[in-house]
């Protein structure tokens, strides 16, 4: 039996898409059998991240239009055997594309996988509701913005009445030299903020962008890899660590790369 989650956040731009695809790596790297499942159809862009455009043939409206069965459209990552990606469309018939449809295709892949990743469109509308329909748990990214929490609250408050109760927050993009400069929201105060569990810290990394722009998910060489490992350990429930982001900017040589960082900005 698969757990079934939701990658959400209510806002747009706070990389859902990334830590999804980034995430599914980790749990696939610790043995785990993963399909990311890209339910943001018409503006999909998980199969240029993970770098399989060119290789589909099907995608998951194919499925529901019954035109394939749901094993046809899963791709499998070159890197990871036991990684997989369900692709999603640039266009569709709005009154096959159901909640109960979507829905039906996750269920489906249930008995092959140990963890199917939904990574979720912006929003709080339908798109929003055919996502989380078929979901278990979710993990709501945020990023330390106001404008982050003030939608993250909002799909806490929706995911209730899925009938959603296994949450946690997923904190992108911080900046440990200006969360030690107060100038940043630390995570643990966005977790109090929230009145949700926080289960990942990921920082800011030039290389995520990097990679992403040549369909890559972040190695070994980055700071983001020891953050999405631990993300992935803590959704296996293995630890309750997050990464700190302060840590290379604390002490006399951590206050020097905070002024030089100050300097080059």
């Amino acid at each position: 039996m698969a757990r079934k989650i939701v990658l959400t956040s209510g806002k747009g731009g706070v990389g859902k898409t990334t830590i999804c695809a980034n995430l599914g790596v980790a749990l696939a790297r610790l043995k785990k059998r993963v399909v990311l499942v890209d339910v943001d159809i018409g503006l999909n862009n998980l199969d240029v991240v993970t770098g399989i455009e060119n290789k589909i043939v099907y995608d998951i409206v194919d499925v529901i239009e019954g035109k394939c069965r749901v094993k046809q459209a899963l791709i499998q990552d070159i890197n990871y055997p036991n990684l997989y990606i369900m692709p999603s469309a640039h266009s569709y018939n709005k009154s096959q594309v159901t909640a109960e449809n979507v829905k039906k295709v996750i269920d489906d892949l249930n008995d092959y996988f140990d963890f199917v990743l939904i990574d979720c469109p912006a929003g709080i509308d339908e798109p929003f509701k055919r996502a989380v329909y078929g979901a278990d748990e979710a993990l709501i990214v945020v990023t330390p913005h106001l404008s982050s929490l003030r939608d993250a609250d909002k799909v806490l408050m929706l995911l209730n009445s899925f009938n959603i109760s296994d949450f946690s927050l997923v904190v992108n993009r911080v900046r440990g030299d200006m969360v030690l400069d107060k100038e940043m929201i630390d995570a643990r105060k966005i977790s109090e903020i929230l009145s949700a569990r926080l289960s990942g810290i990921i920082p800011e990394d030039d290389n995520i962008t990097t990679f992403l722009s040549i369909g890559r998910t972040v190695n070994k060489g980055c700071e983001s890899f020891n953050a999405f490992n631990m993300l992935a350990k803590n959704i296996l429930g293995e630890t309750k660590k997050v990464y700190d982001c302060t840590e290379k900017y604390r002490g006399f040589f951590g206050l020097v790369k905070r002024y030089i960082r100050r300097k080059i900005q």
